[in-house]
């Protein structure tokens, strides 16, 4: 592969941390792949069969948004906390049921007691009535 053409690929990359994070990627792949025979190789022998990764990677670093590990970092962070944004709007609409229902259940049971009351007043009047009827029968 042709210098110039190395330079005019990695020229695009920089910006940032992107340029060291391609270097340290390709250095790491190419050790993995030649280890030792890098060190006995001819000049440029290995070019034919690692140019294929060099250009693979030269694109994804320089097109990819997720070959930047800080940038992909924040916006993974900036998901989950949109996410706990939503799930804090969830327990407060929950908290806000929460308090509707105990005031309906304050109101229900206000409401039990007063029938309660009316309806012992209601037996206790047919109770008296019953007891006068009969008083009124036996005399």
């Amino acid at each position: 592969m042709a210098v110039g053409l190395q330079g005019g690929c990695l020229r695009g990359l920089v910006t940032g941390r992107i340029p060291f994070a391609f270097l340290e990627d390709i250095h790491g792949r190419f050790v993995k792949t030649y280890g030792r025979a890098a060190l006995t190789s001819l000049a440029y022998g290995m070019n034919d069969e690692f140019s294929r990764v060099l250009s693979q990677q030269m694109d994804y670093y320089s097109n990819d948004p997720n070959a930047d590990r800080i940038n992909r970092m924040r916006g993974e962070i900036s998901q989950v906390r949109n996410v706990m944004i939503d799930n804090i709007d969830k327990v407060l609409e929950r908290g806000d049921r929460l308090d509707l229902l105990v005031d309906k259940t304050a109101n229900m049971q206000g409401n039990t007691i007063r029938f309660k009351r009316q309806a012992r007043r209601f037996r206790n009047t047919v109770w008296w009535r019953n007891v006068k009827l009969t008083y009124v029968i036996l005399l």
